[in-house]
């Protein structure tokens, strides 16, 4: 189910755009939901083939929430600045955002679940291993708590996105007054 947004005029309907920004924010959060409570985790992941992927414990929580409601939201944001203005209630924040609405699955492929920890070791850690990662070694590894890695997929059903767009002369920097936004709106009315 898709809502529509309240504040259409920042809803940003650029793919592109939206894929640029899936390929390059470094961190997101999954929300799970079972019966009244919520489950949100802050995840490393990649967006590729039109997913979101990310890796982790096969035992926990998540798993368990995930069996029995497999849908999730998953939510990026990257904050661009504080606008200051000499209206209080008018001081806001430039971000963009984008929210995927999905299903989420464990990917049982041990091929696929290995390119996708390629994908993911070539986005934040670029050339620094000299040998792609090996399917036995993505099978085999167990973390020190003796958990077998997991990789998810949420497939996507909907998705939004909203900015707010950073406007350079209301940004605000430690020692801005408001005197100093006053002087500003002055000066645009004389001109």
């Amino acid at each position: 189910m898709s809502y529509p947004l309240r504040r259409s005029l920042q809803e940003v309907h650029d793919q592109q755009t939206i894929t640029h920004f899936l390929e390059t924010t470094s961190i997101g959060h999954v929300g799970f939901s079972l019966h009244d409570e919520p489950y949100v985790i802050p995840v490393n992941f990649v967006w590729t083939n039109d997913c979101i992927y990310f890796h982790g414990s096969m035992e926990g929580r998540k798993n368990t929430l995930m069996a029995k409601n497999p849908r999730v939201c998953f939510t990026v944001s990257h904050e661009r600045g504080t606008l200051s203005d000499p209206i209080p209630a008018h001081v806001d924040t430039a971000y963009f955002s984008v929210l995927v609405f999905g299903q989420i699955e464990l990917i049982t492929d041990p091929k696929e679940a290995t390119g996708v920890l390629q994908v993911m070791l070539d986005k934040y850690v670029p050339g620094y291993f000299d040998r792609s990662l090996s399917e036995a070694h993505v099978t085999q590894y167990r973390s020190p708590f003796g958990s077998a890695v997991g990789v998810f997929k949420i497939v996507p059903t909907h998705i939004s996105a909203k900015e707010n767009p950073l406007k350079e002369h209301k940004l605000f920097y430690p020692g801005k007054k408001v005197t100093d936004d006053v002087k500003k709106l002055q000066k645009n009315r004389e001109e």
